[in-house]
Formats: C-alpha cells, sequence, structure tokens
C-alpha cells in the first residue's frame, strides 16, 4: 500500500506544481493569517483545493490534515490520514524564488509511510516510501556521512544557534537557510547538506513528508528531544525536528541535552 499512494501522491505533487506556477511571480493576492499565522496566497488555496479534491476523491477513506483546510478531529479515528502543506515556503513564493515545494504524506499508525516533496519552478521531485528508497527524480539519494558537528553544513535559522539552546557549547557549523522546511530535510536526504534542524515547535504539515525522505536516506530524524517523531497528533505540532547524519545527530544532542 505505500507505494501505491506513493504514486497517487507523486502525481497529485505535479498537478499542484501546474497550479502553483500560474501564479508565481504573477502577483497572487495575499493576506495575514489570524493569530500571527503568517501569510498565505490566493494559490495556497488554489492548491489545497486541487489536492483535497484529488487525493479525497481518490483515498475517500483517508483522514485529512492540512495546513489550508479547517481541521477535523475525524481524520484521529482514520487508519491512514494525509498530511499535507499546499506551498511550503510561501514567503519564498510570494518574493517570486524557487525554492517553494509542496509537500503531500501519507500516515498510518503515527508514522509517515508515503512522501512525495515537490519543487515545481526547478521540477524536482523527492519520494520515498517504507517500501521504497529515498529517491530525487528517480534516482536513489543517500545523506551525508558526517560524524560530527565542527565543519558540517547545518540549514537553520540564526536563531537556532544562539547560546541559549546549546548547554553543550554553540556548533562550529557552516550554517544556510531555505525558507521551506521540507526543501531543507530533502536537501539533507540527498546529502548536499549534512543536516537541518528546527528547535521551535513544527507543524506536522512541513514536516511530515520530508522526515521520510531525509530518514529513508539514511538520515537521523528526531524531534530536539531525541524522541521518534509521531504524526496525526490531536495538536499537530512535534517539538521541532533535527535530522543529520547519524553520528552528526548524536553530537548535536549532545550538545544540546549536555
Amino acid at each position: 500500500m505505500p507505494a501505491h499512494d506513493l504514486a497517487l501522491l507523486a502525481e497529485a505533487a505535479r498537478a499542484a506544481g501546474e497550479v502553483a506556477l500560474r501564479y508565481w511571480k504573477n502577483a497572487p493576492r495575499a493576506w495575514e493569517k489570524a493569530e500571527g499565522a503568517g501569510p498565505v496566497t490566493e494559490a495556497d488555496l488554489a492548491v489545497n483545493d486541487l489536492l483535497e479534491s484529488r487525493l479525497r476523491a481518490a483515498r475517500p477513506d483517508y483522514g485529512w490534515l492540512s495546513e489550508e483546510s479547517a481541521d477535523s478531529g475525524a481524520r484521529r479515528g482514520a487508519r491512514r490520514v494525509f498530511i499535507i502543506d499546499p506551498i511550503d515556503g510561501t514567503r519564498a513564493f510570494m518574493a517570486g524564488e524557487d525554492t517553494f515545494a509542496h509537500s503531500l504524506a501519507v500516515a498510518e499508525a503515527g508514522q509517515i509511510v508515503a512522501a512525495a516533496v515537490y519543487l515545481p519552478a526547478l521540477d524536482r521531485l523527492y519520494t520515498a516510501s517504507t517500501a521504497t528508497p529515498a529517491m530525487r527524480d528517480g534516482q536513489p539519494i543517500r545523506a551525508s556521512s558526517r560524524t560530527e558537528a565542527r565543519g558540517a553544513t547545518l540549514l537553520a535559522t540564526r536563531p537556532m544557534l544562539g547560546d541559549s539552546y546549546w548547554p553543550g557549547g554553540v556548533p562550529d557549523v557552516k550554517r544556510s537557510f531555505r525558507a521551506s522546511l521540507a526543501f531543507r530535510l530533502c536537501l539533507v536526504a540527498e546529502g548536499r547538506h549534512d543536516g537541518m534542524l528546527t528547535l521551535r515547535e513544527a507543524w506536522e504539515w512541513d514536516i511530515a513528508a520530508g522526515s521520510l525522505i531525509a530518514a529513508r536516506a539514511g538520515a537521523t530524524v528526531t524531534d530536539r528531544l531525541g524522541q521518534p517523531l509521531v504524526f496525526n497528533s490531536e495538536h499537530p505540532q512535534t517539538a521541532g525536528v533535527i535530522a543529520a547524519a547519524p553520528g552528526l545527530h548524536a553530537d548535536l544532542m549532545g550538545r544540546l541535552t549536555a
């Protein structure tokens, strides 16, 4: 079933890209969500509508969790659940940058079993399932083998490397940033960066797909406490996320928990 769902996710992600690119660089209408939840555009909603109609028609018994849909407790009773971010990296999308992504995943028993992350402006598709390896555009990918933080390349916002987070000492890393958490996880999966982290609470839809892709590529993926990620929670957030080469992950966790 994961491989069967994977084909559905990949096809839907590409269809979402066609919709998003019609709005990209065309000044889509945008506004701020309530309670400081960030920006949203008419493209986010159009992509969400397409994905919801397409995916729920194909799997009517699956639950639904999306950043751009009202949440329903009904998903908690479903055996499998779609976890969707229609456009991850909305600010990048609004700025005309090419690093926004569509993040699509299926969860079962709290774990992600199929995932697709598509960057339509780059025509780049990352996929994985529990039955198939992590791939980029159909070719297997592998996380790095870095064993320590010193000199590692880490995707994170600048505040994440503040002294207060690191009782064991701020790691001596080369920091980079991408707006999309899903893309950051995929960059770790293909070994272009050694790790990524966010130590603040993370919404499930931002990290669901990318977390499986990174894990299937050989990265260690946990929350900031070193615990496995659990999805389809009543309140769909995790205690951050850390994805990195196994040795690097251990080094980072040691510094966080010293």
